[in-house]
Formats: structure tokens, C-alpha cells, sequence
């Protein structure tokens, strides 16, 4: 494949008769401006220069001196929000190292203009805006682990001046804060937000979370509250039970749920004439007919079908008489799922876009002067992911925030105002990152030995000599999900810059790619799936890209369990491992446990197909797992997990140490982070298993300096 050579993914776009969008996405140059467009830009503020030690020094080693903060650390500017009339920007932000909070910015005096929501013992999680007064806003404690949060993310409502904050929803504790209470009790900690309307009323829809007695989610009651008065009114009447999914329209109707039962899915419409609920599918939790995306604003709905010898996901609507898919597809991506959403006018209006993912983020832009003003920020910044979401997008005054990433570019951010077609400049993402220290992330496609097509993400240092390199096969977790798309990642850029090649495949199994990758994987973890591995190790070996002598297979979760499996299965194509909370024994997820969280439904009817049963495949089971191959790991090995995982619990670590004790070649860094579950939340704990990684990495794989 075509060496993408930062360049940035667009795509184009027929319009058919009838009126019909048809879209099919495909990887272009940068696109040009539209003739006439003009406008003025701020300069962007210059980077702080990297400090470097005097004498000449080269791209390689200004990125080995970067600190793992650089890459780990919580970003200046974890998100930005234009309120519904486009003038106040929302931030989220650490700066200066305390509490994440929210602040506010007048887009139109270009000032900021105080902090919307702080708390003295959280961090805001997320925030929305309601309307242009208001915001809606959850919490989360970042001084402890993920395993240790003290709370449900509740929910509070703020006006943007920080007055009049109001408890929605009980986070379950109490906070060292003044919280106004108005008439009605707060609703209890097991609700959580689904939905924010786009209408810029006083309504926010949430939903209350119904568990059994094993502490498992089986259904789900959506409520309107008004974030005023805190009346809530629930909007499940008539609706079926065992309900995982809700769909609603731009007005914030409940238009579509999805309920699962003993491995049986079922896809529910409601009529809004009669306001009845009527089936549209049943199948197989395992085979949908079809998935929902959204509701337009004409009521129709979107959904995505498997389509082609691959089996990848085009956009179709839904004939609603029959239950059946169109015939002709709205957007297709060859090459991978469609995976996206509609972009519509704040009110719920006109569908002014779609955006997807191919190999990167890609927007179609169906209105002419969107189109125009794409065109115009893809010619100032080349090379780069420009993502535009506008407010008041049909007025003269509109508004739009920009945020503009790459494979090598965590993110800059712009605002850019009609009414003056100015671009100001906002902030950058992680300011101590340079761009042109970063390594080049290519996609490419790699054959397995049966001829499937593996898509692989290859991460290149900055500034590496040609020829084979120390590298790092870092196995995504999941296992049945998607691994990462073009953009900039902590992980792989962090590896690069200490001089390793990152392979990263899309192995058998993964999904984004088409059914038929992804049904591959069924029954496959320890066999086809290691393969696929394998296959990819030998290609990049074959390229001249890896040096054969100096790999380390590496990965969290299911990715630990194939690291473990590969040093166990295939030991003369390691030097080392890594696994960091990584099922060390199958079996164990098919076993009801109170400090697990794997559910009935999914232990009872998807695992078993997904994996294996545990009584007919026993054998097979046993022969691909790791902690009964201790014997066979004589490679360094650093293994980490978290005390209070609950998807793999402590326990799969303890045994595999156990076991590698048993054989005399017990781990050779192993360390349980307190506090955390399945993940590293805090800061503390990224830094130092960073740390830590980077000293195993350069004790065995030692890239030239």
C-alpha cells in the first residue's frame, strides 16, 4: 500500500437521482479551497522549544528525551464544546495540575470569562451543553484507581457563569461542595445520561440502570428530566423490558430499543402516530440483521448492513413496513465497516453531513458552504485530520470549533467565526509535543498463511536509519473490537520515540474490517489468532522493517494473553514479553465470580461461541492456556495487573506467577497497582508503568543509540 505520507483522508461524494445521498468514501490528497472562499488567520502560538543538551542532536534523540508525561499525562485540553448559539466555548481542563474542570470562553470578545464547574474532591468526567445557559456534567475522583472510584458519575446541572449548580442525580457520596437542592430529591446514583436533545430546551434524557441479584445491568428505564426542576418522567412506558440500547429521534423521542434475553436479541419501533412498540427484528445476539444508527430528522432510520465477499458494513435506511434494508446503499467504505454518525443542524434539523472512519476520520459534507469551508481549513493545514463542528451553521454569524489532528499531531484547536471569516487559534492538545519528533503511522495489508487479508498498522521512529529495527508487536486488547484508526496514540508514539518499531494488527477477530475478519476469530483465541501474529512478524521481517533478533510481543488484556501465548507457543520469535491485566486462563471468564463482571448473558450465550464451550471444547480450551504453559516461557517477562480489576481479575495474575514460580523462571518485573481495575487511571500509575516498560524494553531489546 501507498505510503500515506501524513497525508490527511477525504472523500467524494455523488448525488443520484431522486435526491438520494450516495457516498463512498476513499483516501485522496488534501482537497483544495473552494473558488472564492476567503478569510483571515491569527497566528497560532509558536511551540515552546524542546530543551536539548548543547551540540548537535538529531530528530531520534530530542523524541528519546521526551518524559513519559509528555505522552501520558492528562492533555491541556481534554475537550471543547460550542454552545447551541456558537459564542461560549466549554473547556475541559487540569491546568496547573489540579481538579479537572470546566471553564468558559467568549468566542466573540475572545476572552476567557470564569469556571463553570470545580469541585473540591472530583473531576468532572464529561459535560454537555443543555442549552446556551446551561450545562449537564458527571464527576470522577482521578486521585484513585479505576477499581476504586467512590461513586457513580451522578450528574449536576450549572449555569455557564458557575451559578445555580444543582444535584440531578446522587453520585453516591458526599461531596466537599455546596450543591443546591430545588424541591425535588435528586434522583438515585444508578442513572446515568443516554441523551442530550439538540433543541436547547430544559430536558436532558437519562437512564435508570435495573440490576439482578449478581449485580448485573438487565434493563434499562429512560427518563425525561428537566435539569431546572429535577422532574423526572419516565419514557419506557409500554416499552418491553430487558432493554440494553435506546435510539432517539432530534427531539429526544424514544424511537427505537434493542432487548437481549438468553442470547436472543430483539430490535423494537415505536409508531409515533399510535405510540406503540412493535418488533421489527428478532435474530440471534450474535447475528444481527442489521445495526441502528440514527434517526433523521424525517424519521426515517439508518442502519448499517454487511455487504460484499468481506462482509463490510455499507449505510442503508430501513423500510419500516417490511424490516428489511433498502437495496442501494447511502454511504460505503470499502475496505472497512461504516463506522459514524449524521451531522445535523443544532435544532434537529437538515442533515448537513455525514462523518466516518476509513483508515482515518473522513467528513461528507452534503451542504455547499460546509463543503467550501472544509475545502478552505484542508488547504491552510495540509496533511491533517481537520475536524469542523459548526453551531447556527445556516447563519451568516456561524460559528464552527476546529481540532485539527494527525498520526504525529495530538491535536491543535480553532475557532473560526463567519461573521469575520476569522481563524483564531484556541490551544493545543498536548503543547509538549512536537509534531516532527513523532514517528509515521502506515496502514497496511499483510496476507495470512490462508489468504485472509490482515490490515496492520505499522508506527515508524522519527528519524530512524533504513534498515531492520528493534520492534514491538503490541497486541490490542478486546479481543473482538477494533484496534485504532489514523490518529495520533500514547501508546505507539511513546514506543517510537525510544527508538521501536510498533506493529500493531488488526488480527482475525477484530472488528471494523468486515464480517468475514472478524467471524474468523470465532474459536480462534491461542490458534488462528496467533497465527495471524506470526504472519505479520514475518512479513515486516521479510520488508526489512524488524529485526528478527530484537522483538518483544506486547499487549493489555487479551492482547497480555496473546503476548503470554506467543512466548509460550512460538519462544524463538521473542526476546521478551509484556502482559498488563491479561487473561492468563480462559476458563476462568466462564465462571461466575462476585469480583468479575462478566455478565449471565454473556457468559451463558456469547462466550461460548465467541471462545469456546467450556464443557464440549474442554480440550481444546486447556491447550491454549497460558497458566498451563508456564513451562514453556523462558523469555523475560513483565507482567502487571490491577488489584481491583473486575474483567480480569487479580487472580489470573497471581496464578500465572504461581505457575512461572513453579518452573523456576518466575516473572522478572511484576507489580499489582492498588486501587486500580482494568486499565491504569491514574496518573501516577501511567508514569510509572511507562517507567518501567521503558527500562524492560532497553534492557532486552537495547536499540542502537
Amino acid at each position: 500500500m501507498q505510503t500515506l505520507l501524513n497525508a490527511a483522508r477525504r472523500c467524494a461524494l455523488g448525488i443520484v437521482a431522486g435526491g438520494a445521498l450516495v457516498a463512498t468514501v476513499v483516501q485522496a490528497q488534501p482537497s483544495t479551497a473552494a473558488s472564492g472562499a476567503t478569510s483571515t488567520t491569527s497566528a497560532a502560538p509558536a511551540p515552546a522549544p524542546l530543551p536539548v543538551p548543547a551540540g548537535l542532536v538529531t530528530v531520534r534523540e530530542a523524541a528519546a528525551q521526551l518524559p513519559p508525561a509528555a505522552f501520558y499525562a492528562n492533555p491541556a485540553i481534554e475537550k471543547a464544546s460550542l454552545s447551541p448559539s456558537g459564542r461560549w466555548l466549554a473547556l475541559q481542563t487540569a491546568a496547573g495540575g489540579g481538579r479537572s474542570a470546566v471553564a468558559i470562553f467568549d468566542t466573540v470578545e475572545w476572552k476567557p470569562v470564569g469556571v463553570a464547574a470545580r469541585f473540591s474532591d472530583a473531576d468532572i468526567g464529561e459535560f454537555h451543553w443543555v442549552n446556551d445557559d446551561r450545562l449537564v456534567l458527571s464527576i470522577e475522583d482521578r486521585n484513585r484507581g479505576g477499581g476504586d472510584q467512590r461513586w457513580w458519575p451522578g450528574l449536576w446541572s450549572v449555569k455557564r457563569d458557575g451559578s445555580d449548580l444543582r444535584l440531578l442525580v446522587d453520585p453516591s457520596a458526599s461531596l466537599i461542595t455546596t450543591v443546591r437542592r430545588i424541591g425535588r430529591e435528586p434522583l438515585p446514583f444508578q442513572h446515568e445520561l443516554l441523551h442530550v436533545p439538540g433543541n436547547g430546551g430544559q430536558e436532558v434524557i437519562v437512564g435508570e440502570f435495573k440490576v439482578n441479584g449478581a449485580y448485573e445491568v438487565v434493563d434499562i428505564i429512560a427518563k425525561r428530566l428537566n435539569i431546572e426542576t429535577g422532574r423526572a418522567q419516565t419514557l419506557a412506558s409500554g416499552a418491553p423490558d430487558n432493554v440494553r440500547h435506546w435510539l432517539f429521534d432530534a427531539a429526544g423521542e424514544p424511537r427505537l430499543v434493542a432487548t437481549q434475553k438468553q442470547g436472543r436479541g430483539v430490535y423494537h419501533w415505536r409508531d409515533m402516530t399510535t405510540g406503540r412498540w412493535r418488533v421489527l427484528a428478532e435474530f440471534d445476539a450474535l447475528n444481527p440483521p442489521y445495526l441502528p444508527r440514527w434517526v433523521g430528522a424525517e424519521g426515517s432510520l439508518y442502519v448499517s448492513v454487511a455487504s460484499g465477499a468481506d462482509g463490510t458494513r455499507v449505510l442503508k435506511t430501513l423500510d419500516l413496513a417490511t424490516g428489511q434494508p433498502q437495496a442501494d446503499a447511502l454511504v460505503s467504505t470499502p475496505g472497512f465497516d461504516f463506522a459514524g454518525h449524521a451531522l445535523a443542524e443544532t435544532s434537529g434539523g437538515r442533515t448537513l453531513g455525514i462523518r466516518t472512519v476509513t483508515d482515518a476520520e473522513t467528513t461528507v459534507w452534503f451542504d455547499e458552504r460546509l463543503k467550501a469551508l472544509q475545502a478552505e481549513a484542508d488547504k491552510r493545514w495540509p496533511g491533517l485530520i481537520n475536524r469542523l463542528n459548526c453551531r447556527r451553521c445556516d447563519s451568516p454569524d456561524m460559528a464552527a470549533l476546529m481540532v485539527s489532528f494527525s498520526d504525529r499531531e495530538p491535536g491543535q484547536y480553532w475557532v473560526y467565526r463567519g461573521a469575520t471569516r476569522e481563524w483564531r487559534a484556541l490551544g493545543e492538545r498536548r503543547p509538549g509535543i512536537s509534531a516532527r519528533l513523532m514517528g509515521m503511522t502506515d496502514l497496511e495489508r499483510v496476507q495470512a498463511r490462508d489468504g485472509l487479508p490482515l490490515p496492520v498498522w505499522i508506527t515508524r521512529p522519527a528519524g530512524a536509519a533504513k534498515g531492520p529495527l528493534p520492534t514491538v508487536v503490541l497486541v490490542h486488547g478486546g479481543p473482538w473490537v477494533r484496534g485504532r484508526q489514523w490518529a495520533w496514540s500514547d501508546d505507539a508514539q511513546f514506543l517510537a520515540s525510544r527508538g521501536y518499531l510498533v506493529i500493531e494488527p488488526e488480527f482475525r477477530g477484530s472488528t471494523g474490517y468486515g464480517s468475514r475478519l472478524h467471524r474468523a476469530g470465532f474459536r480462534q483465541w491461542g490458534r488462528a489468532m496467533q497465527d495471524d501474529l506470526v504472519d505479520v512478524q514475518a512479513w515486516a521481517v521479510q520488508k526489512g522493517l524488524t529485526d528478527p533478533a530484537r522483538v518483544c510481543i506486547a499487549g493489555a488484556s487479551y492482547g497480555g494473553y496473546a503476548a503470554l501465548m506467543g512466548l509460550a507457543r512460538d519462544a524463538s520469535l521473542y526476546r521478551c514479553g509484556v502482559a498488563w491485566v491479561a487473561v492468563t486462563d480462559p476458563r476462568l471468564l466462564f465462571q461466575w465470580s462476585f469480583v468479575s463482571d462478566v455478565g449471565t448473558e454473556t457468559r451463558l450465550h456469547t462466550l461460548p461461541e465467541l471462545l469456546g464451550d467450556p464443557v464440549a471444547d474442554k480440550a481444546m480450551l486447556e491447550s491454549v492456556t497460558p497458566v498451563l504453559l508456564a513451562d514453556r516461557i523462558r523469555a523475560p517477562l513483565f507482567m502487571a495487573f490491577g488489584a481491583d480489576d473486575r474483567r480480569v481479575p487479580l487472580v489470573h495474575g497471581q496464578r500465572m506467577r504461581e505457575a512461572l514460580l513453579a518452573t523456576g523462571r518466575p516473572p522478572e518485573e511484576w507489580v499489582v497497582y492498588t486501587g486500580e481495575g482494568h486499565g491504569w487511571f491514574k496518573l501516577e500509575t501511567r508514569l510509572d508503568f511507562a517507567r518501567r516498560l521503558e527500562a524492560f524494553l532497553a534492557r532486552h531489546l537495547a536499540p542502537p543509540r
